[in-house]
This record gives C-alpha cells, structure tokens and sequence, in this order.
C-alpha cells in the first residue's frame, strides 16, 4: 500500500488506528506529545472503563494483551441515597453484563501499543503539533487524522453549536486510583451513585501499573459541594477529599474504603471541560484539511463511561471507511460522509450522555426506580452501556419509556 496517512495523537483512537492500518500495509507517522516512558510515569488520564462491543474492536487487531490479567466488570449497579433517611437508598439494584467490560490504565496500554508500533517499523514522532506541523503533515502524507482530543490545535476545529448543547463544563470531574477496597459481591460492577443536587460518583475494578486496583470517578455540580478538588493540593489530600465525600453522601461506599491506599503518586486527576461536538474537517492556512477523530471531534462528559468506547468505535469506522476508500485522494466530502457515518452511532450516546447532565425528567426516575422491581429491565440498562443506540427510543420519549415499564413488571409480576 502506497499511501501515506499521518496520525496527531497517540491515545486509544490513535493509536488503534496506527496499528491497524501498518497491520494492512499502509506508511503510518505516528505523533505524540510525550515518549512512551513519559506516559508510564506520568498522571492517570482518564477511568477508560470499556465494555465488550469496543473491546472486539481491540480484539479484531490483536490488541487485546492485558485480557487476561484485567480484573473483568461484571455488571453495572445504581444507587441513589434517601433525602431524609441517612444510609437509606430510595433506589438501589444491579444487573450482571451479558459480557464482562474491562478498564486498563491508559499508562500500561498506550506506551506497550506506541513501543509495538515502533517495532514494527512504524515512523515515531515525539512533537508538539501546531499548524505549522500539521502544514507540513499535509504536504507529506494523503491524510491526516487528528485524534488529540486536548491542546490548542484541537480548539482550531468549529464548534457545531447545533450537536452542543453545553458552552460551559456540566461537572467537577475528579478520578482517584486506590488498592485495598472491599470488592462487591456477588459479581464486580460498575457501582452508580446519584447524589441529586450534588453529582455522582461510581467506582469500578481495573488494572494499572502495580496490579488490580479500582478507580473512583467523581461528578460534582460546579460550584457544589462535591466541587472541592482546588483545595485538595496534594495526593494525600485528593484521597481524604474522596473519602470525606463518600463519609457524607454514600456510606455503603465509605464502608468499603476503610483499608485504601493511593495506586501511586500519579493515580489522582481532576479538572472539568465542556461536553462538545465540532466539525470533522479543518481547513489549514495553505487550503489542505485535517479530519478529526474520537475526542477531537465528539468529547462527552465522563458520566456515562463512554470516552475510550466511542474512541474504539469511532477508530473501527474510520478504519473501514479508509480500507474501502482505496486508492482516490481523501477530500472533505470523504472526510465528512465518515464522520457521518460515525455521527449515526455517536449521536445516540451523546444524547443519552448529557441527559444525565441535567436533573431526570419524571419518565426517567420511574425508569430507574421500576428496574429495582424488575431484574429484565434492569438488565435492559445496564446492557444499553455497550451499545447506547438500544437506550432509543424509550430514553427519550416518556409514552415508549412508560410502555417498556409496564411490559417489563408484567413480566416480573
């Protein structure tokens, strides 16, 4: 294969992308603002909880490595605590996963992938890209993809202000990486907690750099009380910021937490951004374009855990989409016909995802209520985390939510 195509970015998309199209031939320069070793001892990036249908993305390129020794996700639980009655839960169920869903901390898997990479003749570049770079990119390469979902080059892309409901950041966001928590039983989850007025917080088994661990990942309404983190200056800090959360809001969470340590110095982050789609295609200076991918051009707040699976699924798209193309120049047509292509699934999950940024309408807490009565339906949400399309149109539409709640406790009746 002749072609040349240039990847900005060397996260789940990117790089899932570079290793699948030097696996069918294609010349692939790889950039990245930071070396593989640079990435191994830097913070956690993100909670990367991914479920099965990304997962095969993985596995259809023989990236699956860590399958075997990631603690696996079993099922997925809510909880939403009793306004009155402290430690009391007004909802409270789980349901098993059809197939299990794994996190695997982006430190172990982007360096071994980014070092494959190189070993199999891949062209490297340790850079930070500006317009001038992707200029040259351009000139060099028949595509270029964008696949850093942060930096300024990122906010060069057009904001598609009908896609974007939200011009400001939705939550507080902060993730803690701890050993030593109490697992869930029967089966490990993804444990949901709705504080309403406050955020949420959910808590999940993964693998990092020392071993199986489970990551904390908490939602605090801006300017709440679970927006503390700037006063958390340190490590130690940030886990007594968790734990003093969990203490006051969810006790049956604070109850597994007695025994928990920090993975490491780097297992802390917070910050918070702006859930956003933008226009797939940047048109450079010189006239030439640059097609974003994954984050770059659909980033969704972390609430529903689906950052690392639309990258995954936003790669297995662009990667066919490139695989059928051939051999005829990548023009903005192309570039936005793919996108669209991937709009299509993409669409349902940013929808579902900023749902859940505002307070739940009514034909949503009966929904979540009626799961606790119905084992059916409550795997009906739970599963919908693997593929957000099956949440339509019931999600949406309170008669089509209310119909699927009546059919599904007949059932349980």
């Amino acid at each position: 294969m002749s072609q040349r195509i240039a990847i900005v970015g060397a996260g789940q998309s990117g790089l899932q992308m570079a290793l699948g199209l030097q696996a069918r031939g294609y010349r692939v320069t790889l950039l990245s603002n930071r070396t593989p070793n640079q990435i191994r001892a830097g913070k956690v990036m993100s909670s990367q909880c991914m479920f099965d249908r990304a997962l095969q993305t993985e596995r259809d390129l023989d990236l699956n490595w860590w399958e075997d020794a990631c603690p696996p996700v079993e099922g997925i639980g809510l909880a939403v605590p009793h306004p009155e009655q402290a430690g009391a839960k007004v909802i409270d169920w789980a349901a098993r996963l059809d197939r299990p869903a794994q996190a695997v901390d982006q430190r172990l898997k982007m360096p071994a992938w980014m070092e494959a990479f190189a070993d199999r003749g891949g062209d490297l570049r340790i850079v930070d890209v500006g317009v001038d770079e992707l200029e040259a990119l351009t000139q060099e390469h028949d595509l270029v993809l964008l696949a850093a979902g942060k930096g300024e080059i990122v906010s060069r892309f057009e904001r598609d202000a009908a896609r974007s409901p939200f011009s400001a950041p939705q939550r507080a966001l902060a993730l803690t990486y701890v050993t030593g928590m109490v697992p869930r039983t029967p089966f490990s989850r993804v444990c949901f907690n709705l504080i309403p007025g406050v955020g949420e917080y959910f808590v999940f088994p993964a693998l990092t750099l020392s071993g199986p661990c489970e990551i904390m990942v908490f939602e605090g309404i801006p300017g709440g009380p679970m927006d503390r983190w700037s006063d958390a200056r340190t490590p130690e800090a940030h886990l007594e910021e968790s734990l003093r959360i969990l203490r006051t809001y969810l006790p049956w969470e604070a109850a597994r937490c007695d025994s928990v340590a920090l993975t490491d110095a780097n297992s802390i982050l917070s910050g918070r951004f702006a859930p956003t789609v933008r226009k797939p295609v940047l048109t450079l200076p010189s006239g030439r374009q640059v097609f974003g991918m994954a984050d770059a051009v659909v980033v969704n707040d972390p609430i529903t855990g689906q950052g690392s699976n639309n990258a995954a699924k936003c790669c297995k798209v662009y990667l066919d989409a490139i695989l059928a193309h051939g051999d005829p120049p990548f023009d903005a047509a192309w570039m936005t016909a793919t996108f669209e292509r991937y709009w299509q699934y993409a669409s349902n999950v940013v929808t579902w995802t900023n749902s859940l940024l505002t307070p739940p309408p009514p034909h949503i807490l009966g929904l979540l209520g009626a799961a606790g009565q119905s084992p059916a339906l409550a795997s009906r949400i739970a599963n919908g985390f693997d593929n957000p399309p099956d949440f339509f149109p019931w999600w949406i539409d309170p008669a089509a939510c209310q119909q699927l709640i009546d059919q599904q406790l007949a059932k349980a009746a």
